[in-house]
């Protein structure tokens, strides 16, 4: 199994601990992600975050709706977590968040780790540019709300 990585990072103008709670909240994963995507958070509200935690989403992606369910494996708040698939459209995905403090603020940085059924030509042609998209979109929703 081929395994990628895309890395991401964002420097907001709040400290670890002014940011971490945003994603703590699962509500606030609707608010990153694009409309399109049609994405919605089926886990019954409030999820209580913390490792073993699971939560069910519906997505869309390439227009066809599928189910996802992520669990919460790493648990260090304000500093970092890790949500890893453990069922949905992926064969592998592992995503580190990390919030370190710096320059007054806070480096956001996301590292996934990720296998895709069909390995590097699905990935070259469907994968890795949605991805890109998607972090792309969440950066600037990031922007928007830590600018208020």
């Amino acid at each position: 199994m081929k395994i990628f990585t895309l890395t991401n990072e964002l420097w907001l103008p709040q400290v670890p601990e002014e940011v971490f709670p945003f994603f703590a909240n699962a509500v606030n994963l609707e608010r990153l992600t694009p409309s399109s995507l049609r994405f919605r958070i089926l886990t019954p509200l409030p999820i209580e975050m913390s490792v073993g935690t699971l939560i069910d989403y519906r997505i869309r992606l390439q227009g066809i709706p599928m189910r996802w369910q992520s669990e919460i494996t790493l648990w260090e708040p304000p500093h970092r977590f890790i949500d890893e698939q453990r069922r949905g459209p992926y064969r592998l995905w592992v995503h580190e968040h990390t919030f370190t403090a710096q320059d007054g603020g806070t480096l956001a940085k996301d590292i996934v780790h990720y296998a895709v059924v069909g390995g590097a030509i699905v990935q070259r042609v469907f994968v890795a540019s949605e991805l890109r998209r998607i972090f792309e979109y969440r950066n600037a929703a990031l922007i928007d709300y830590f600018a208020q």
